[in-house]
């Protein structure tokens, strides 16, 4: 028998919840089939069969927390070539046997094989049944990319969902007339982002300063350039990618900000990996952009809308969401005016962004309408003095003003 284990989960993973059995006990299986889905804090995990065989036992059962290296199953590959076209063989043994046997006639007419249940055909991947099941798809109107014509995953996550997905309908939504209380298990990744908000605020000596920030010229330069840069790069030109720059100034000028503690000591780091946070199906996420201060504008628009794609299609890999040093999160996508964004630890710092809203404010002695934003730096005053928090956030706000002087920074 050949064990089925949990696989490396990634950098500080140890554990995981067993989220999902793709095979039964006595299924036939190939070599790449996916036998069933982890679920970690961070990303799904899919195990797959390393050997074709048969999936003989289960020995972890769907909500299970396994660790890495337990044994989720055993695979009897010696089952294959006892199975494998067994009904087959005989027949044809016995034609070859004796050539001149008459054949018997058939007694009735075969019934015809059923025909398979949505998203069984074996045109297409075990993970793809999965993620159509999930998201209301007919997995046999997607079109499939793989060798042969066979669905696969990353076909049927660009397909229209025809339903909200099964994890965006929470029971507490969906109580029975007269009802009053529902009760669902926290997932394990909803569970840790409670476990790391908890530790962040508990690890930490958690502080937030805030100021304003007039978006007239960001905006103005956006309306101009936005139909140039979708037309010859084809990338939508946010606003996002000047916060990432302007963020990005701000550390070289106040390094303690993209450092973060180890023990007694502080590690600088010379390079800005920037989280952007991302509220999925799943949860919130902090996918980063590597190395974000060698980028220009055009490139970290392309890198943010894909990585925020990957995000909410569940395809983000450990890369994406390790290594971040400092994290940029925008609620004002939800309409939130102000908020105080928890640090996500071990960095020491992170920036809100809100929406955007027109205000009477002062300008030249003059009252003025303007869109203005309210920003927010909440950081670790245990290496972060609240004057050098404070003058981070003015230089933020002093580059969105003024974008053009970033071209020089």
């Amino acid at each position: 028998m050949l064990p089925i284990k949990v696989p490396p989960l990634g950098e500080s993973i140890v554990e995981a919840t067993v989220s999902r059995w793709l095979k039964k006990e006595g299924d036939v299986v190939a070599a790449g089939d996916t036998l069933v889905d982890l679920e970690t804090d961070k990303i799904t995990v899919e195990v797959p069969a390393l050997k074709p065989g048969v999936l003989a036992k289960r020995s972890k059962a769907e909500g299970e927390i396994v660790h890495v290296d337990d044994v989720l199953g055993e695979l009897d590959e010696a089952a294959v070539p006892a199975t494998a076209g067994a009904t087959a063989a005989p027949s044809a043994a016995a034609a070859s046997a004796t050539p001149n046997a008459p054949t018997p006639p058939p007694t009735s007419r075969p019934s015809p094989p059923p025909a398979p249940a949505q998203g069984e055909s074996t045109k297409s991947s075990p993970a793809a049944r999965r993620i159509a099941e999930e998201r209301g798809i007919d997995i046999a109107a997607v079109a499939g990319t793989g060798r042969g014509g066979v669905v696969s995953k990353p076909d049927v996550l660009a397909a229209p969902t025809q339903r909200p997905p099964a994890i965006q309908q929470p029971r507490g939504n969906g109580a029975a007339p007269g009802e009053r209380e529902t009760r669902e298990k926290m997932t394990t990744r909803r569970k840790r982002i409670a476990e790391n908000l908890l530790q962040s605020q508990h690890a930490t000596a958690h502080l937030t300063t805030f100021n304003e920030v007039d978006m007239s010229a960001v905006n103005a330069l956006r309306e101009k350039y936005k139909e140039k840069v979708e037309k010859e790069h084809g990338v939508k030109l946010t606003f996002m990618p000047f916060f990432v720059r302007a963020a990005v100034a701000a550390l070289k000028q106040f390094p303690m900000v993209n450092a973060q503690i180890d023990g007694d000591t502080i590690v600088y780091k010379h390079y800005v990996n920037m989280g952007i946070a991302v509220a999925s199906d799943q949860g919130l996420v902090v996918p980063n952009i590597k190395d974000a201060d060698r980028k220009g504008t055009i490139e970290l628009s392309r890198e943010i809308s894909e990585v925020a794609k990957r995000a909410r299609d569940g395809k983000l890999t450990m890369d994406d969401l390790t290594g971040g040093t400092f994290t940029i999160t925008n609620g004002g996508v939800f309409g939130s005016l102000v908020s105080t964004p928890i640090i996500n630890y071990p960095q020491v710092g992170i920036l809100g962004l809100h929406k955007t809203q027109d205000r009477p404010v002062a300008v030249n002695g003059e009252v003025k309408i303007r869109p203005m934003m309210y920003i927010a730096l909440s950081y670790d005053h245990r290496i972060v003095d609240g004057q050098q928090a404070v003058l981070f956030l003015v230089r933020v706000k002093e580059l969105i003003e003024d974008p053009a002087a970033m071209l020089i920074e």
